[in-house]
């Protein structure tokens, strides 16, 4: 792709999932990629494993410091930074709504939200520093378009990070710099690894996911193709877009065929959240 090739980027959440394979397609495509994650082993390992000389940082993004940490890195390593994947993120709890704990609703939105606000900013104060234009894309949700009953705190968490991927396109526009969104759909990932046997955990994917129009999961290497386009000079006329990429999930309508009664039992799925028969 365009534009890659010699260019520096940072992926927050590199340690794994979506993150680690962005860092290995952009290093195929040429780029320096600097692995940011809490995982310090697990950056570490992404970074040495990649087709370019990469580096890697410890780093908390929910945090300035944490934020500091790894641009300061990149810096070093490498004496500037063009490209940013801010696609660090926790799933937070699976509980109902009414048993959802402030505690649990905050640690989502400081990860989820006030660590893709600090990664923005960093970018454009880089970019300032550097004189340069850059490229951003943050890893939305198919959470980000759509509702469901439960994992309340991420949904709310990935809708506000489009507000800053808006904000932050207007802005940076005239500046050169492009902002723009994944929101993948079901990718098993260690995100939900902590919730493997719940309805709507780590194991249940591949199952909710083969209702989709392309009938299965996507990869993690699914979500850094598109990811990799939108930091590249092929989407040089792309700002502010969210991209989907969830085997048509979002598209689907339940109500089959049109006019016509749900196509799904809902009666066993209301039993399973709420306890009881509801309607």
């Amino acid at each position: 792709m365009r534009g890659l090739s010699g260019k520096v980027a940072v992926v927050t959440g590199a340690a794994g999932g979506i993150g680690a394979a962005t860092a290995r397609r952009l290093a195929a495509e040429g780029a320096h990629v600097v692995a940011a994650d809490t995982d310090e082993a697990g950056a570490k390992a992404v970074a040495e494993s990649l087709a370019t000389p990469g580096a890697w940082v410890r780093a908390d993004v929910s945090h300035e410091d944490g934020v500091t940490s790894y641009m300061d890195t990149a810096v070093e390593w490498f004496g500037r930074v063009d490209l940013h994947h801010l696609n660090a993120g926790i799933a937070g709890s699976l509980a109902p709504l009414p048993e959802l704990t402030l505690a649990e609703f905050n640690q989502v939105m400081a990860v989820n939200v006030r660590g893709v606000f600090l990664g923005v900013r960093a970018a454009f104060r880089q970019f300032a520093a550097q004189g340069s234009a850059g490229s951003v894309v943050i890893t939305g949700s198919i959470g980000s378009l759509r509702g469901s009953a439960d994992l309340l705190a991420y949904q709310t968490s990935k809708h506000a990070v489009l507000g800053i991927l808006h904000g932050a396109a207007v802005y940076g526009g005239p500046l050169g710099v492009r902002v723009n969104a994944v929101a993948p759909g079901i990718v098993p990932t260690d995100l939900f690894a902590a919730t493997p046997d719940a309805v709507g955990g780590k194991d249940d994917m591949v199952r909710r996911a083969s209702s989709t129009p392309l009938r299965r999961a996507g990869t993690g290497d699914d979500i850094a193709a598109a990811v990799a386009f939108l930091l590249s000079d092929e989407a040089a006329y792309m700002t502010g877009e969210v991209v989907s990429i969830d085997g048509g999930a979002s598209v689907v309508s339940t109500v089959r065929p049109s006019g016509g009664a749900g196509a799904w039992d809902f009666a066993g799925y209301d039993r399973a959240l709420y306890g009881k028969d509801v309607a």
